[in-house]
């Protein structure tokens, strides 16, 4: 076999420089709890700016997905790439919500401590937050509509406006990427709209937001990138050419009728 010339390496490497940087890039990704595949090699590239659904039937790996990718789930095997580097080299650019079915919400504290956990990372072991820290709390709760709030212990709140404030506790890290896992789950509309709109905003500033949604009615009117999982990737990419017939049959069988919605 001929050696490459300096010239083929210098070619390749000015290539791999110039590969488009994916907010999430996920490759050869295969997850398994027991003997059978949650998911099986899951392969996934996110632009950097859109909001993004992963949808699919219950069981499918959406939430796996979110997991695998952040590390809170070995996988069997692939790797998982954001903006080009591993997850340890830019955790503090993504934020997370998990599901609120995850969280012991009887922990007694309050809507501001929760929101102010989330700048712990950025803090360092020895440094407790400070004015600066609090401030930013409270700037997050306004977002989401949850500063009158601030001082009510967190196991008093309703769930939608639970969810808001640990929604707030993302936006306090100021990331990059935002994973949100079912955040629309169970809340009023009023949350629904609130939450929405924050995601868009976030997306329209030129950040990433990937959201595992339930709701397929809404997918078209909130979401610009889609992904539709069962096990495997059916389809990706934008919504408008993603979110057809066959592959919602595809990804949910049987007979499923595209769901069509307005601006």
């Amino acid at each position: 076999m001929t050696p490459a010339s300096p010239l083929q390496s210098a070619s390749s490497q000015n290539a791999a420089l110039h590969e488009p940087q994916y907010a999430l890039h996920v490759e050869d990704l295969t997850v398994a709890y027991t003997e059978a595949p949650v998911l099986w090699d899951i392969d996934i590239d996110i632009p950097p700016g859109v909001m993004a659904a992963i949808v699919g039937p219950n069981g499918s790996g959406k939430s796996t997905l979110i997991k695998a990718s952040l590390g809170l789930v070995t996988p069997v095997a692939g790797h998982v790439r954001f903006f080009g580097l591993p997850h340890r080299a830019v955790r503090r650019r993504i934020g997370y919500v998990p599901q609120r079915s995850s969280v012991d919400w009887d922990f007694p504290t309050d809507a501001r401590d929760v929101v102010t956990m989330g700048l712990y990372g950025g803090l360092g072991w020895f440094r407790r937050p400070g004015a600066a820290e609090r401030e930013r709390a409270m700037a997050a709760l306004e977002q989401v509509g949850m500063q009158d709030y601030a001082d009510r212990q967190i196991a008093e709140l309703s769930g939608g406006q639970q969810q808001r404030v640990f929604i707030a506790r993302a936006l306090a890290q100021d990331a990059d990427l935002y994973f949100l896992d079912e955040p629309m789950a169970g809340v009023d509309a009023t949350t629904e709209r609130v939450i929405v709109d924050v995601l868009q905003g976030l997306r329209n500033a030129g950040k990433t937001v990937i959201v595992v949604h339930h709701d397929l009615q809404s997918v078209a009117r909130y979401f610009d990138w889609l992904i539709m999982l069962n096990t495997r990737v059916i389809a990706q990419g934008r919504v408008g050419e993603v979110y057809t017939a066959e592959n919602l049959r595809a990804t949910y069988g049987g007979q499923i009728a595209l769901i069509e919605t307005g601006g």
